[in-house]
């Protein structure tokens, strides 16, 4: 089952990796389009000019308010010349860097496998199960693992769409993707906000740092250098745990908050309220994607047997000790981890005798 997900996890690298390629390629195609547009911008804005007069359109390029019958703010301003600041810093620096944090963050989590490797269990695992997930936290956790993910997707078309797909499909195929995207991600946002607060309320507890986190984050966790293979101590969260829950929560408050601003601009919003929520959400984004590449790796192949626990609500009682043996020592009694107990009777001595499975 390793092997099989280790295959696939490189097939995925292996597509990342070739969309890089793509992606630069239709970069560039998308930036000689765009110069050529330009082109074909500069002759309509001549013939602009000739209809309302060069004073006329150099006034509206500098930003200065007309008149018009709304009420609403910033309605009587055509061009707002601050936005291009906002436009620079979006298409320039923030959109390039987001790409490059991603893909470094993959790149860093395949060359950690590769040189690295997988913690692996220090000895074999005993066939006994402990209780660590009820089935309310883990239709919680891959809803939100869904909706998250899913909203990265689409937050991603929308930035990163017109370099690497618009270049290479008819334009009513590209309409219908970015609507379908744009729509998805504004209808499902406020679905990642009531699943944000629900797993705050329900595992901050268990998030609270402690001083045995220190000790775990001193020995990375117990999965590289020197220490690697030594399975720090941790409670039922350990230091790596609890810290990308912390980083769930604050870069997910800001994303909602941003996103609200964004989704529903009937408040007032003027057009720095909105450039700015783009940024924080964009920001907030982009660091929150790039926690979850390593969570993915190591829960899928980074650390062993970690999945079965999200997965069937149980693990092993070797990957309890090694991973969480204070946890371990306060659960293992309990009735629910204890083993079955069943009935065997003797034919000849017609005698009941116990034995555990």
């Amino acid at each position: 089952m390793t092997k099989r997900i280790q295959r696939w996890f490189t097939l995925l690298v292996s597509v990342l990796m070739l969309s890089v390629t793509l992606s630069a390629f239709a970069s560039e195609a998308a930036d000689n389009k765009t110069r050529s547009e330009r082109f074909g911008e500069s002759a309509v804005k001549g013939e602009l000019a000739g209809f309302a007069g060069a004073d006329y359109w150099r006034a509206v390029r500098d930003g200065q308010e007309g008149y018009t019958t709304s009420k609403s703010a910033e309605h009587g301003v055509l061009i707002s010349v601050p936005g291009q600041a906002w436009f620079i810093l979006k298409e320039k620096w923030m959109s390039p860097l987001g790409a490059l944090a991603i893909f470094g963050s993959i790149g860093l989590v395949v060359l950690a496998y590769f040189t690295i490797g997988p913690l692996r269990l220090s000895k074999a695992k005993t066939g006994r199960k402990i209780k660590r997930w009820s089935l309310v936290d883990r239709t919680l956790h891959w809803s939100m693992a869904f909706t998250f993910l899913s909203l990265a997707v689409t937050g991603l078309l929308l930035v990163y769409g017109k370099h690497f797909i618009k270049p290479i499909v008819p334009r009513d195929i590209w309409a219908m993707i970015i609507y379908g995207g744009k729509q998805y991600h504004n209808y499902v946002g406020p679905l990642f906000a009531i699943l944000l607060f629900t797993v705050m309320i329900k595992w901050w507890r268990k998030s609270l740092f402690t001083k045995v986190d220190i000790n775990w984050f001193m020995k990375m966790g117990g999965m590289v250098g020197k220490h690697k293979g030594t399975h720090p101590s941790a409670d039922f969260s350990n230091g790596g745990e609890k810290a990308l829950f912390w980083l769930l929560i604050f870069c997910g408050v800001f994303i909602i908050f941003s996103g609200f601003i964004l989704d529903f601009p009937l408040f007032g919003q003027t057009r720095r309220d909105m450039e700015l929520s783009n940024l924080v959400h964009m920001l907030a984004s982009l660091v929150l994607i790039c926690g979850f590449v390593f969570h993915i790796y190591v829960g899928l192949v980074g650390i062993e047997a970690s999945l079965e626990g999200m997965v069937t609500g149980e693990v092993d009682e070797t990957w309890a000790k090694e991973h969480h043996d204070i946890w371990y020592e306060k659960v293992k009694d309990l009735p629910e981890n204890q083993s079955i107990t069943a009935v065997v009777t003797d034919p000849e001595c017609k005698k009941h005798t116990k034995t555990e499975h």
